[in-house]
């Protein structure tokens, strides 16, 4: 059995501060929690988008509608409570710097993401019994999702590239030793 490793002090180069949580809501050090609550709302849009292309062909479509619908909805609320931990790992970033500007440049796509989401939400409310989704609703679903695409790409980048919240490369290392 391999023993916790304790965290490593905070020192004060901007990368190893960025690594740390802001507080223990954010998760621990090296595993934050805020990707995996991002997973609810890009699954739940990405479905939607397949169900608004089913509802075209299938023979009970607004079945498919009403679940595009219901999953946009899902989709709005778990991107608000993804964003909180977003919100908590942004504070870890150091201010001026090109992991800071990337992440502003990641929560303000988001917002658009979700703002787009809510106006395809609106949109849909009065046809949930029509058997084709309304144009708009989809357009709107179709722009957000690759704003979304972007936006993901852009939160790869500060964890794979500036190492935001992740674990520094002592601690990574323990994985590859041998018993």
């Amino acid at each position: 059995m391999v023993a916790a490793t304790p965290d490593p002090p905070v020192t004060a180069a901007p990368q190893h501060r960025a690594k740390q949580p802001v507080t223990v809501a954010a998760g621990p050090y090296g595993h934050p929690f805020h990707p995996i609550l991002v997973t609810v709302p890009i699954g739940a849009w990405v479905v939607s988008l397949v169900f608004d292309l089913a509802s075209r062909w299938a023979g009970e479509g607004e079945v498919f509608v009403k679940g595009s619908f219901w999953l946009i909805g899902i989709g709005i609320v778990g991107a608000v409570v993804a964003a909180l931990f977003g919100l908590l790992d942004l504070l870890a970033i150091p201010r001026g710097t090109p992991a800071f500007r990337t992440a502003l440049t990641h929560m303000a796509l988001n917002l658009a993401v979700v703002a787009l989401f809510a106006v395809s939400f609106a949109l849909r409310r009065d046809n949930l019994d029509d058997a084709d989704v309304t144009v708009a609703g989809f357009v709107c679903s179709a722009v957000a999702l690759a704003l979304l695409g972007v936006s993901g790409w852009l939160g790869g980048k500060l964890a794979y590239r500036y190492g935001v919240r992740v674990a520094d490369e002592t601690t990574q290392a323990e994985g590859y030793v041998n018993p």
